[in-house]
């Protein structure tokens, strides 16, 4: 029930709950305080009532009789204790002293011999009126007495009356002032929450570059609008993100469609002969093809930032990797009039791996350096250990990558320019796809580059044996680092 109630709400009432019970508490303690000082003075004053009989019996003299001591007492105290609550017996039943405010409520006293040594107190009605009695044997020249006297508290009783009507009153007002002040503290202090939900409310998918505005002070609500900046960031970029990649992809898709459209238009236009039907063909085969790989780019790159791509990590042979790879770029290589060789440093090589994707991840590189690289020139596919790992490389004498375009290599759409050159054909999405399966193998694709000397991607792999099972081979691959400074010599001529 409580949780469904606003916070401020909720603020107040636990404020007023701790108030409440911290006044309730403090009003006990102190009428307990009060009524213990009371009571303690109460006591001294009963007390002091028997050490003056005792000081007055002692002033006697010793062979004094009981009448003329009798006589004594009440002289001397009817005077100054006539309307208190004193009498005193001996140990024989005898009166003593009986004040005469007193005589006709007062119950019979107890014998000496029959009172406590350290005396009793006790609280009885007379007239009314409640009595605090103190009842105490004294011994005087050998002879022992009873003392007994009293207070009325009336007085005492309507000053702790008093004193709880005003401290319930106290209480009462004092509760709901700090109601009162909790209610307006928590609105207070959750006006910069509230400021900050007005501002958040005005934040949609058109304006994601508004940030929340942050207090001055280090505090909690700093705290949470420097997170919720944060996050907006996150989102904008991601939005950013989104949108260049459909711009991007809307692009990429509608050249070749286009293309396509205009050379069947073309062909459409008028007969032809069986030759120049088979150059079309052959044109819109190829723009196909280019379809068909930036279709297959953008899907597995959806599939990847969904995390529906899946990466299992089992022993592979490196020389099997090299030979399923040589054998799909083979003829593309002697195509383009490079010269494309391998080099692997030992034999008998396993690393952990997928075995669909470090193909892919492979061929992409290869695909890469075969753009990039003129006529004539070379391209190297390289394995080499280093300590527990594998160093996977391709290197190419390709144009090369200037140093202020390689922090963008691996954006997706992003190709590489240089100025007066052609840029190859591509969609720029070849990069980002294998950076998404090198992170995914727990590795980092590290690039080499000048312009004009070429370019070499290399990353490392776990080193294991094909006797190793796949579940502890992922364990393996997270206790070594990525390549760093153990690249293999892997350089083309």
């Amino acid at each position: 029930m409580i949780k469904s109630l606003p916070i401020r709400v909720r603020l107040t009432l636990w404020y007023s709950l701790a108030i409440a019970a911290t006044m309730f508490s403090l009003g006990f303690v102190s009428l307990w305080m009060v009524h213990r000082a009371i009571d303690d003075l109460e006591n001294e004053e009963l007390q002091q009532r028997v050490r003056s009989v005792r000081r007055f019996v002692e002033s006697r003299p010793e062979g004094e009789s009981r009448a003329e001591l009798r006589d004594a007492i009440t002289a001397a105290y009817n005077v100054s204790h006539g309307n208190k609550w004193l009498q005193v017996i001996d140990e024989q039943g005898n009166w003593i002293y009986r004040s005469s405010h007193v005589a006709a409520v007062f119950p019979t006293l107890v014998l000496p011999q029959q009172a406590p040594k350290a005396g009793s107190y006790f609280t009885y009605t007379a007239e009314s009126s409640s009595v605090r009695a103190l009842i105490e044997p004294i011994s005087i020249h050998g002879v022992r007495y009873t003392v007994q006297t009293g207070l009325t508290l009336n007085k005492t009783l309507a000053i702790l009356s008093n004193l709880r009507i005003q401290l319930f009153l106290l209480i009462t007002v004092g509760l709901l002032a700090s109601s009162i002040g909790g209610h307006f503290m928590s609105r207070k202090a959750l006006k910069p929450v509230a400021a900050l939900a007005a501002e958040a409310r005005r934040i949609n998918d058109r304006n994601l570059d508004i940030r929340l505005p942050v207090p001055s002070a280090k505090d909690e609500i700093s705290d949470l609008s420097h997170t919720l900046n944060q996050m907006l960031e996150r989102i904008d970029k991601a939005f950013a993100s989104v949108r260049t990649f459909t711009g991007n992809a809307s692009h990429e898709l509608r050249t070749p469609i286009s293309l396509m459209r205009t050379e069947i238009e073309v062909a459409l236009y008028r007969p032809r002969d069986s030759e120049e039907y088979r150059d079309v063909l052959g044109r819109l085969h190829e723009e196909t093809l280019r379809m068909t790989s930036l279709v297959d780019n953008l899907l597995s790159l959806a599939r990847a930032d969904g995390g529906a791509e899946t990466v299992v990590l089992v022993p592979v042979r490196v020389d099997d990797l090299f030979r399923q790879v040589t054998e799909s770029w083979k003829d593309g290589m002697n195509r383009a009039l490079l010269d494309f060789s391998t080099e692997i440093e030992e034999e008998d090589l396993a690393l952990l791996g997928d075995r669909h994707l470090l193909p892919r991840l492979l061929s992409i590189l290869l695909e890469n350096a075969s753009k990039y690289t003129p006529l004539g020139g070379s391209v190297k596919l390289c394995a080499a250990s280093a300590g527990t790992r594998i160093v996977l490389s391709v290197a190419d004498s390709g144009i090369g990558i200037d140093s202020r375009q390689k922090p963008r290599i691996f954006d997706r759409f992003y190709r590489v320019t240089q100025v007066g050159k052609h840029v190859p054909a591509g969609s720029g999405l070849g990069l980002a796809l294998a950076k998404w399966i090198a992170d995914r193998h727990g590795t980092e694709l590290i690039v080499e580059s000048e312009p004009g000397r070429g370019s070499r991607f290399s990353f490392s792999l776990q080193k294991t044996h094909l006797a190793v099972q796949p579940s502890r081979a992922l364990d393996a691959l997270h206790t070594e680092s990525g390549a760093g400074s153990m690249l293999p010599s892997c350089q083309v001529h």
